[in-house]
């Protein structure tokens, strides 16, 4: 072949390369925003299916408020917080734990001394289903399945009528590890039932000797 015959075609081969090199960035980016929307859709969506269930996982439970307007995270922490009582009806299993600052006023003295709890205070009642054990030489009922945690808060700006107490019911579903707001928490057993014990700062339980 001649140096012109080469010539010519390697001038025509030029215009075809770069065609193809063209194509295959035209292909490539195509591909890369096809990724990006897709995982930014399955972001999308599994966030607005979470917000439309109404109920996060257990991680993330202090996401959740009561239909009062209660935040599960006012009581971060409270799977560490000191039991003040224990308590047992029909086959739930209660034990009750408080805020270090309702921990210190019970030790105080609060509420057999007259004086109320300070705001601030924090008390939840942490409820199980229970079992038999298998394995205890005597019978005795120990927890199964966590099913709920009933809060109380003293601040007093937030819950003038009722005595300074907000209440919420925050339910948990052991076969999905989820949380939820209890629908009824309005009507929940809150301060209409503890409107009984006024006298104590509207508090049932007292703090345990041990």
């Amino acid at each position: 072949m001649s140096y012109d015959a080469s010539k010519t075609v390697a001038h025509q081969q030029e215009p075809e390369e770069l065609q193809t090199r063209a194509e295959v960035k035209r292909l490539a980016g195509l591909i890369a925003f096809i990724v990006v929307v897709t995982v930014l859709a399955v972001l999308i969506a599994v966030r607005v299916y979470a917000q439309d269930s109404g109920s996060v996982n257990a991680g993330d439970k202090y996401s959740l408020k009561s239909p009062s307007g209660i935040a599960f995270s006012d009581f971060r922490g409270y799977e560490d917080w000191p039991v003040a009582s224990s308590a047992r009806q029909d086959e739930i299993l209660k034990v009750i734990v408080a805020s270090p600052t309702m921990i210190a006023a019970y030790k105080a003295g609060v509420p057999g001394n007259g004086q109320p709890f300070p705001e601030g205070s924090m008390i939840v009642k942490l409820q199980w289903s229970q079992k038999k054990s298998t394995e205890a030489q005597f019978a005795v009922d120990v927890p199964d399945t966590f099913k709920q945690a009933f809060v109380m808060e003293k601040d007093s700006k937030r819950f003038p009528n009722t005595g300074g107490w907000g209440y919420a019911v925050f339910n948990y579903d052991a076969a999905s590890n989820k949380f939820t707001p209890d629908p009824k928490s309005f009507s929940d057993c809150g301060n209409a039932c503890h409107k009984a014990v006024k006298a104590k700062d509207y508090i049932f339980h007292p703090y345990e000797m041990r």
